[in-house]
């Protein structure tokens, strides 16, 4: 039977793109009682989401750039989302050390520091800290200390997995009656009478295709913005600037996460504790081909090592483990990419459609209530967004501590459940991995799983390991195959596909 038979009728927004904020759109809208089709081409949180630095953050650089209202934006959403994705969102400790710095810098720093505590006036994260030389030294045994003056410390936070948080919202949408599909490619426009009516989608699994008819389209693309448009309607002019980030996961050096310049160009970047890696990132260079496209260079890598190890000197014989980029979307602007303002855009400037352009991910919910309340507005439908306050499901009751807990928060009592009743089903997938075979199958079941890929580094944190969860990829493949009912040729090209893309990010 085919997926896209679930596409039927006439929705009431139908939405391009299933990363984060597109993702956040659905939830928004389908809790509010509209009735809601998510479309993405490939896996959810596969593009610009997983190629995030994995923080959440109000981006204490861009007081520099004045742009107070996106940085209070961002820090009560930071809050929000310590609140309703407990379970995926932990507060992080971030140190900023000074190196013959100025009284000048020093005195800016905490100016700037002080700004972003009073910006963040309803946190529930800890204040600022003073460190000398010394006690830096001491908290950070492998920071360089020759010109050390001390530094300073204030709280942000981190997301491991930004992917399941794209998914936490899917979940909740399709919970809420929205029809979300992956592997859903937009392949052209319905128009009646000059207004955009609905959309041709192709199956990128069956190759099956379909119309789906919708009295508003949210185009949500991200860095495929400008593509997407394209095959819309008449769209004569960019209105995304993609610029690539790199990071590398590399053996730990630091316990604490470090905001730094870069001694190559004076950019900021960062070293961070991230599932046993020190994460460091990340670039930002235009890039003009297809997103999906996008890795890491030579250059890329080499600037990345250059900059941390000015701070870090082990990072020098340390190992690269693998390599991550993602492109993001800006809206366009001139200038040095570093320069170009994060702060999102939302257009309705043609009948039956909503873009938006830009944003982040820490700001994904504001940002998708927004585009909601314009839906809303153009349907006539009232109702307020309650996203801020409902926790998503895997933060709605209780849970412990273990590993499948900071997977799934609450919902890990059902990925125990399922093994209990199958004992092959308790075992794991690898003796060197924590995973148990009874997650891939209630990833296929209840979470959308169709490609080995999605589960390794989208539905677990498998794909993350040192080696890429390769070990585990034949088992993850043969429960796949068992639920999905592939043939032992299908089983064996997607073996070959995620070796291939483990390939292709080792450097």
């Amino acid at each position: 039977m085919s997926r896209l038979r679930a596409l039927e009728g006439t929705f009431d927004v139908a939405i391009i793109g299933g990363g984060i904020i597109g993702a956040g759109i659905a939830r928004d809208a389908a809790r509010r009682g509209l009735s809601v089709a998510l479309l993405e081409k490939a896996d959810y949180g596969s593009g610009t989401t997983a190629g995030s630095t994995r923080l959440i953050h109000g981006g204490l650089r861009y007081l520099e750039m004045l742009d107070f209202a996106l940085v209070r934006m961002d820090l009560r959403e930071r809050e929000t989302l310590l609140r309703i994705a407990r379970h995926l969102v932990h507060p992080l400790r971030f140190v900023l050390p000074f190196y013959a710095s100025s009284l000048f810098h020093r005195l800016k720093m905490r100016a700037g520091l002080a700004l972003y505590e009073w910006l963040s006036y309803d946190k529930s994260l800890p204040g600022r800290e003073y460190f000398s030389a010394g006690q830096l030294a001491e908290l950070e045994p492998g920071l360089r200390r020759e010109g050390l003056q001390g530094g300073a410390a204030y709280y942000d936070a981190q997301v491991d997995s930004p992917e399941r948080l794209t998914l936490e919202n899917v979940l909740d949408a399709r919970a809420h009656g929205a029809v979300t599909l992956n592997y859903a490619e937009v392949t052209g426009a319905i128009v009646e009478g000059g207004r955009l009516a609905g959309l041709r989608v192709r199956d990128v699994l069956e190759g099956d295709e379909r119309e789906v008819r919708a009295r508003i389209v949210v185009n949500a693309s991200g860095p495929w913005f400008d593509r997407v448009a394209a095959r819309l309607g008449p769209h004569p002019r960019r209105l995304v600037r993609t610029t690539k980030g790199v990071h590398l996961a590399c053996d730990p050096v630091n316990h604490n996460a470090f905001a730094m310049f870069s001694p190559v160009d004076g950019r900021l970047f960062f070293v961070i504790p991230w599932l046993g890696y020190s994460w460091v990132g990340t670039t930002d260079t235009d890039f003009e081909d297809d997103p999906s496209l996008a890795r890491a260079t030579a250059e890329d890598i080499r600037y990345l090592l250059e900059s941390a190890a000015h701070y870090f000197p082990a990072l020098r014989s340390g190992r690269i483990h693998w390599t991550n980029a993602g492109v993001r979307a800006l809206v366009m602007k001139p200038g040095s990419a570093s320069s170009v303002s994060r702060r999102h855009r939302i257009r309705a400037d043609r009948p039956g459609l909503i873009s938006v352009l830009g944003g982040k991910i820490t700001g994904y919910r504001a940002i998708a209530e927004q585009v909601t309340d314009l839906a809303c507005r153009m349907l006539r439908h009232r109702r307020r967004s309650d996203t801020a306050e409902a926790p998503l499901p895997g933060a709605r009751e209780s849970f412990g501590a273990g590993y499948l807990d900071s997977v799934y928060g609450c919902r890990a009592a059902e990925v125990r459940a399922l093994a209990a009743q199958n004992p092959e089903l308790a075992r794991p997938l690898h003796p060197e991995y924590p995973d148990v075979a009874a997650q891939v199958v209630f990833s296929v079941r209840e979470e959308q799983c169709l490609r080995v890929e999605d589960f390794m580094l989208r539905r677990s944190l498998l794909g993350f390991g040192p080696d890429q969860g390769l070990r585990a990829v034949e088992a993850v493949a043969d429960w796949m195959g068992r639920e999905l009912g592939w043939s032992p040729a299908q089983r064996a090209a997607e073996v070959e596909a995620y070796r291939r893309r483990a390939r292709e990010v080792t450097p």
